[in-house]
C-alpha cells in the first residue's frame, strides 16, 4: 500500500507539475483588453507574497497563451484577503504583479512580470517581454528588462509622444528623469535627461539635456523652492 501511495504521489507530481503543491494562486481578470492571468507564487506572509512563481496568460476565451517564470514574483493582496494554499484568490490588476501595455509602440500588447525589488532604492523590478509577430509569442527584451529594473519603479509610458520615461534618485535631494524613444529593429535611444537638485536650501537647480539632431543641448536654471512645480512640463 505504501508503494502504491508513493507511486500515486509521484505520478500526480509529474502530470500536474509542482505548481499544484504548496503554491498560492491568484486570478487577475481583465489584466488587459485581451488577456486574463493566473498567478502561482511560492510564499505568502500576511499581505505580501513572493519567491518563485509563474504567470499563466489566457485570452478571454480561456485559451492559454503563454507561461512566464519569475524568480521573485512579489505581489500584495487586498485588505482583508487571506491567501490559502491551493485556493484561487481574485486579485486586481492594480496590484501590478503583471503589467500589460504597448511598451515598444508597435500596436501590440507586451507583458511585464514582477521580479523582485532590484530597482533604485529597492524599487520594483520587472522582466519585460515584447510580442514577436513572427513567432506569435512574447520574447524577453533585455533592454526593456534593464530599463524596467533600474528605476524607482517600472518606466512610465507616454503613448502620445511615444516615449518611455524612467525615474531615479540619489540621496535625499537629487531626482533624475530619463526619456527614451524606441527605434524599430535597433532598440532604445535616450533623448532627454533631467536632474532636479534640491541640496541647497530654498532653491532647486534644474539641469536638462536634450538630444536634438544627434547633439546634446544642456540647459540649467535655478528656481526658488516655493515657486518650483516639478510636475509642470
Amino acid at each position: 500500500m505504501n508503494i502504491l501511495n508513493k507511486y500515486w504521489h509521484l505520478s500526480a507530481f509529474l502530470l500536474l507539475g509542482p505548481l499544484c503543491f504548496g503554491q498560492y494562486q491568484f486570478d487577475v481578470k481583465n489584466v488587459s483588453k485581451s488577456y486574463d492571468a493566473v498567478i502561482h507564487v511560492e510564499n505568502c506572509y500576511d499581505d505580501r507574497c513572493g519567491g518563485k512563481g509563474t504567470v499563466e496568460l489566457f485570452d478571454h476565451k480561456n485559451s492559454k497563451v503563454q507561461t512566464f517564470v519569475s524568480k521573485d514574483l512579489v505581489l500584495y493582496t487586498e485588505q482583508g484577503q487571506k491567501p490559502i494554499q491551493g485556493k484561487l484568490i481574485p486579485l486586481l490588476k492594480d496590484q501590478r504583479a503583471v503589467i500589460i501595455d504597448d511598451f515598444n509602440f508597435d500596436g501590440t500588447e507586451d507583458v511585464a512580470i514582477r521580479n523582485g525589488n532590484m530597482g533604485n532604492y529597492s524599487g520594483a523590478s520587472y522582466d519585460v517581454y515584447v510580442f514577436n509577430k513572427t513567432r506569435l509569442g512574447f520574447v524577453k527584451s533585455d533592454e526593456l528588462t534593464e530599463l524596467g529594473s533600474n528605476g524607482l519603479d517600472i518606466f512610465d509610458i507616454d503613448a502620445k509622444r511615444k516615449r518611455l520615461i524612467s525615474y531615479g534618485k540619489s540621496g535625499c535631494c537629487d531626482i533624475f528623469t530619463s526619456e527614451y524613444v524606441v527605434i524599430p529593429n535597433k532598440g532604445l535611444d535616450k533623448v532627454f535627461e533631467k536632474e532636479e537638485d534640491m541640496s541647497i536650501e530654498g532653491s532647486v537647480k534644474v539641469t536638462t539635456k536634450e538630444k536634438i539632431n544627434n547633439k546634446w543641448i544642456t540647459k540649467t536654471k535655478v528656481y526658488p523652492s516655493d515657486q518650483y512645480n516639478r510636475n509642470k512640463k
